[in-house]
């Protein structure tokens, strides 16, 4: 189980959106001149370097722990391939619906102060996502090796 690539490659995957919770993926300058970072679990802000929450977003922390998780849990099924395929490609489709709802959630923050998203507002968490799906690519591909690899073996038996 530990020795093969995949393995390595979804524990990657999980280390990588466990960032999620770590990073803020987006950071922005209010209107007051206080400086706001959106992580997944809420909207902090931040005055003479501490911290407060502003707002909590639950469901989305909730879904980004699930995503999260989902590619430890199919590690565990190293001996059924087809169903670790399966669920390589359901994160990967959560992946994708999780940036969409941080997009939205992100876009509907900064209008309530007139702003966009821009290139400077964007931070580490939204390119986590795109690092966790070539991880889960990797998977894909190291688990299709496997089932080569018996396929060949049953042929020589």
């Amino acid at each position: 189980m530990i020795q093969r690539i995949q393995t390595l490659w979804l524990l990657a995957a999980s280390i990588t959106l466990l960032g999620l919770f770590v990073f803020p993926y987006v950071s922005f300058i209010d209107l007051v001149g206080l400086g706001k970072q959106i992580f997944v679990t809420g909207t902090y802000s931040s005055l003479n370097n501490e911290m407060s929450r502003e707002s909590s977003s639950i469901f989305q922390a909730i879904l980004a722990g699930i995503v999260a998780a989902l590619p430890l849990v199919t590690v565990f099924l190293f001996r059924n391939r087809k169903k670790q395929i399966l669920f390589v490609g359901i994160a990967i489709a959560l992946i994708v619906l999780l940036g969409v709802w941080m997009f939205f959630s992100a876009s509907s923050v900064l209008d309530t102060i007139s702003q966009r998203i821009q290139a400077g507002n964007i931070g580490v968490g939204f390119f986590l996502l795109p690092v966790a799906i070539i991880f889960l690519a990797m998977a894909i591909g190291g688990i299709r090796q496997d089932e080569k690899l018996i396929k060949s073996a049953d042929r020589l038996r």
